[in-house]
């Protein structure tokens, strides 16, 4: 939401930036923004979505290419698996490490978008598979839970409960939040939130982030306290900086394969058959589980 520093992340001039967003609002007749300065700026309802399917477009087209590059290269088929950024490095390892007999030259394609778009790229069949935490209900997508979740605090070594074992929300009733984007993970986001009002909280300007990198270096910077997801936590750590559990137990949350309730595909069904005993082996949270079903019989 900043000009200039979209244009140093795409090696551009900001004025070269601004010519081809005018050109493509112009061109189509809508605006992509609403401009409240010169430096600060938010996607327009019409935006949103723009932006929501151009990615889609994107990722289709790519997988385009892959599967083109497959068949030349004489690969019999490509299974797409998607996985948050900040998912437990463990359960893509152990994606990795699957092999299915009846598909020797069975090639796995790692597909990194947030939980929402990865939802939205399995109904558009543009992904195969995906790990999600906590997926919403939506008939269009089996859910079969291989682990649960928990989620963490992040905070200032100097934090008044710092030394506790586990913090409760109440703990941090006078603190700034810092939270996943509900666009980033929708489901999570709001039973935080649900939790805290339900404890009389109100949430002290809540930081919007995307990623857990994001959040450990603004504790660090003592902008606030994170609560994100466990496995994500253990992936950062910073100077001054604790990770506690959460003394709440209604915050932890089915880490999910999910897949397209009319998918059909032996080799997505063999691939998640397969998958049961190695994300468990290999996974790092607690009361690992993965009871595979066909989608038919969710």
């Amino acid at each position: 939401m900043n000009f200039t520093r979209a244009a140093e992340r795409l090696h551009l001039t900001q004025s070269a930036l601004s010519k081809q967003i005018n050109e493509i609002e112009k061109h189509h007749s809508f605006h992509l923004f609403t401009r409240k300065n010169k430096k600060n700026v938010e996607l327009s309802e019409v935006g949103r979505i723009f932006v929501e399917e151009a990615r889609s477009a994107l990722l289709h087209i790519d997988r385009a290419v892959q599967l083109g590059r497959a068949a030349r290269e004489g690969s019999e088929t490509i299974l797409t698996v998607g996985h948050s950024p900040d998912a437990d490095q463990a359960w893509v390892s152990a994606v990795l490490a699957i092999r299915l007999p009846l598909y020797p030259k069975l090639r796995i394609q790692l597909i990194s978008e947030f939980s929402s778009e990865l939802i939205r790229s399995v109904m558009a069949g543009d992904l195969n598979l995906a790990l999600v935490t906590a997926p919403p209900e939506n008939s269009q997508i089996a859910a079969v839970a291989f682990a649960q979740t928990p989620l963490c605090v992040v905070l200032p070594m100097t934090h008044a409960v710092a030394e506790k074992e586990s913090i409760a929300l109440q703990d941090l009733a006078r603190d700034e939040w810092i939270l996943f984007a509900r666009r980033v993970q929708p489901v999570v986001h709001d039973a935080i939130r649900n939790a805290a009002l339900g404890e009389g909280i109100a949430p002290k300007r809540a930081h919007d982030i995307v990623t857990a990198q994001q959040a450990v270096h603004l504790v660090s910077e003592h902008v606030g306290v994170a609560i994100i997801a466990q496995p994500a936590a253990a992936l950062f750590r910073a100077n001054g900086v604790v990770v506690k559990p959460i003394s709440d137990t209604s915050l932890c949350f089915e880490a999910c394969v999910i897949m397209r309730t009319d998918d059909d595909s032996r080799l997505a069904n063999e691939f998640v058959r397969s998958s049961s005993a190695g994300i468990s082996r290999h996974g790092t949270c607690h009361h690992s589980k993965w009871n595979y079903l066909y989608p038919s019989e969710l």
